[in-house]
């Protein structure tokens, strides 16, 4: 699998930050549709936006039904559009599920693993990290509720999803085997998608499980 992390800037609070002021500005609805603010926040998305979303950007639902009659959107998921122009991703079922469980949702725990290819266990559910229970159970999705730093989450593949140090934190937390967690911070080190200091940063902060196994797996690690 291929897939780069984002610059620093954390192209996926970007866009987060741009839904959350077009939400807490509803009643200022343009009079016209803004295509040009739907492309900003749905381009880094693989072309996924929320019918909410849409919405604050000046789409009312006639018009949303219209362009997918046109074939310039198209209807996912109740509630989930993509603009055509956009080929199809991939991680189509994590965009969704990450916008099915809110705007400061963040794919996590066994997902993101497998997402970032530190395991062969392909979780029966989509798990994703939610700052606080406000979002819906939904089928499919396992939901967790922790808070999130800007600097557990970033963009990988088009997919706002919890950093590699933060995805190692939370298996080890919840339970995951030692073989599966010290396999996938093995792998993480040879790939160069963390690095022995971020990992040892990790596991004095969190202690517990994590802490050990980490320094388990540095200590077996030249």
């Amino acid at each position: 699998m291929t897939g780069t992390y984002t610059s620093c800037t954390r192209l996926c609070y970007i866009v987060r930050n741009m839904s959350s002021c077009i939400t807490s500005n509803a009643h200022k609805v343009p009079q016209s549709p803004d295509l040009d603010a739907l492309y900003a926040l749905a381009e880094p998305r693989a072309g996924y936006f929320t019918s909410r979303e849409a919405t604050q950007a000046g789409y009312s639902r006639s018009l949303l039904a219209h362009h997918v009659s046109s074939g310039l959107f198209e209807r996912v998921e109740r509630g989930i559009y993509r603009l055509r122009r956009y080929p199809e991703s991939p991680r189509a079922d994590l965009i969704i599920a990450e916008l099915q469980a809110g705007a400061q949702g963040a794919v996590s725990h066994e997902s993101a693993l497998e997402l970032y290819d530190l395991s062969d266990v392909l979780p029966a559910e989509v798990h994703v990290t939610v700052p606080r229970t406000a979002s819906r159970r939904r089928r499919g999705i396992r939901l967790h509720t922790g808070r999130l730093q800007r600097d557990d989450v970033t963009t990988w593949d088009g997919v706002c999803v919890t950093t590699v140090e933060r995805t190692i934190a939370d298996v080890a937390r919840t339970g995951l085997s030692e073989e599966l967690v010290l396999g996938a911070i093995s792998q993480a080190l040879q790939r160069g998608l963390t690095t022995r200091t971020r990992l040892a940063g990790l596991a004095e902060r969190r202690g517990g499980r994590a802490k050990r196994l980490v320094r388990r797996a540095l200590s077996a690690t030249p």
